[in-house]
């Protein structure tokens, strides 16, 4: 059974942050909302999270997971970029985008797209989720919860625990946080491509 966090959205209790992020370490998987509805989460290095991932959306190999960091010391460490690249994703962040781009050797390789060795990161403009992040001490493994047959992800707190009670460690709930997914912006070639439209304004990347 999922524990349930009432977390307030902009002032975020420091002891539910400290119990949130001690199941991370256990090795849990959480709900958790972001800055464009909400995410599945776990420890970047946590393989049996990893496939409860797979598993709850039905994921194969080439789905790309995202890691969530605090700021851009952090989410340079995990992936090489450009001067470029970085102004252009400096311009939009934090924000709800979602940037692919290739892995350094500091991102588990069950990770990364077997072919293109990439990997999504993201910085969100989320209280909790700084919160989160900068308490773990380490970027947060996600994937949008998205269920197998839902038009939308899911988006209210007690319906997830609900839904996904009995595969979830924790579900934290911050009030509303948004229907909409990020938008996908793939540099994996060197260049903008845009892979999903969502949240964020993906005219700047045309």
């Amino acid at each position: 059974m999922a524990r349930y966090f009432d977390v307030h959205p902009v002032d975020p209790q420091p002891r539910l942050i400290g119990q949130i992020v001690q199941i991370l370490r256990d090795g849990g998987l959480i709900a958790y909302p972001t800055d464009s509805c909400y995410a599945l989460g776990a420890q970047m290095g946590n393989r049996d999270a990893l496939d409860r991932i797979r598993q709850i959306r039905r994921l194969d190999d080439k789905h790309h997971f995202t890691l969530v960091c605090r700021d851009f010391a952090q989410l340079g460490q995990l992936v090489n970029i450009d001067n470029d690249v970085f102004r252009a994703i400096k311009g939009v962040t934090p924000g709800p985008y979602t940037f692919i781009l290739p892995a350094t050797r500091e991102v588990p390789r069950r990770m990364l797209h077997p072919k293109k060795k990439t990997v999504g990161v993201r910085i969100p403009d989320n209280n909790v989720v700084r919160a989160l992040v900068t308490e773990l001490g380490e970027p947060i493994l996600s994937s949008t919860l998205l269920l197998p047959g839902d038009e939308d992800p899911l988006i209210d707190g007690w319906d997830i625990k609900e839904r996904l009670d009995n595969v979830l460690d924790a579900v934290v709930d911050a009030g509303d946080c948004g229907t909409d997914p990020t938008t996908v912006i793939d540099f994996s070639n060197g260049y903008a491509e845009i892979a999903r439209r969502g949240a964020g304004d993906a005219s700047r990347f045309e």
